[in-house]
């Protein structure tokens, strides 16, 4: 057990809720008054950890925050302080883990792919009478982007961004991805299973410290900006500058920033799964 002194505990929980605070203030604001951003709110829309929940720390299994009472739900109180009820919580929770784990190290052990230019993005809004983001603009027509789409292909291994594609796009993309086939098809180019790593730490949380929750939400918020700035919207507005993956210096500039945020999402990955497999082993013993 480490034992975390109150000074050093407490400092800790005030830096990650101001550096969390930077994010939910503004999708706060901008909620109570009835707008909504296509890249900034992504985060808190489409993934399932609320704002709340993102500023709420916690130092992870093994630790002893000294001095602390009734710290909050799966926290014990000792003679030291207070202390996550790790035993209790790997035992819920170990069906999650171990598919996570079994996920993280598949993806780590593959090589990148950075040949799908993002185009699952296009492949949304293929052919579609409506789109997700519809108050904003497309930067092409729907039959440029129709060309686009049926000259270039698709080629999107990731379940998610899939199911999000139209009808008339998903027979012409490569691959045709299920949830079964996740830890199968997942690989570390992929902007998409990059961003979910904020998934993967927010469900291993309170396990996994609240600092590494915030390293993958900060690197997801990133992801996010250049997988719009790929996509067939006009951002421009926002002050997003586009990739055009449709000309061949876009896609150039894409597979380097694929290969920037596949390298930035190494560590956090063999963290993740670290943590992973020390729950699963304190379990077995």
């Amino acid at each position: 057990m480490e034992v975390l002194e109150p000074e050093a505990w407490r400092e800790r929980e005030e830096t990650h809720q101001r550096r969390v605070e930077a994010w939910t203030a503004p999708y706060l604001a901008r909620r109570a008054r009835g707008e909504a951003h296509p890249v900034e709110d992504f985060l808190f829309t489409y993934y399932e950890h609320r704002p709340a929940r993102l500023r709420q720390w916690h130092p992870g299994a093994g630790v002893v925050l000294k001095g602390a009472r009734d710290f909050g739900r799966d926290y014990l109180d000792t003679s030291e302080g207070a202390v996550l009820d790790t035993a209790a919580l790997s035992d819920r929770r170990r069906p999650t883990v171990e598919w996570i784990a079994r996920l993280l190290a598949a993806t780590a052990a593959r090589p990148a792919y950075l040949g799908c230019f993002g185009l699952h993005e296009w492949a949304m809004v293929y052919r579609a009478a409506e789109v997700r983001h519809g108050s904003w603009p497309m930067r092409l027509s729907g039959e440029e982007i129709a060309e686009v789409v049926e000259q270039r292909g698709v080629r999107c291994g990731h379940f998610d961004a899939f199911r999000f594609f139209t009808p008339e796009a998903r027979p012409l993309n490569a691959l045709q991805p299920t949830r079964q086939q996740q830890p199968e098809l997942e690989q570390p180019g992929c902007l998409h299973a990059n961003m979910d790593l904020y998934k993967w730490a927010y469900k291993l949380s309170p396990l996994v410290n609240s600092e590494l929750v915030a390293d993958c939400f900060a690197l997801a918020r990133d992801i996010r900006a250049v997988d719009m700035r790929a996509s067939p919207y006009d951002l421009s507005s926002l002050g997003y500058r586009a990739i055009r993956i449709e000309t061949p210096e876009g896609r150039a500039e894409y597979a380097a920033e694929q290969r920037g945020f596949a390298e930035r999402a190494r560590p956090q990955r063999q963290r993740l799964l670290d943590a992973c497999e020390r729950l699963l082993a304190g379990a077995a013993r």
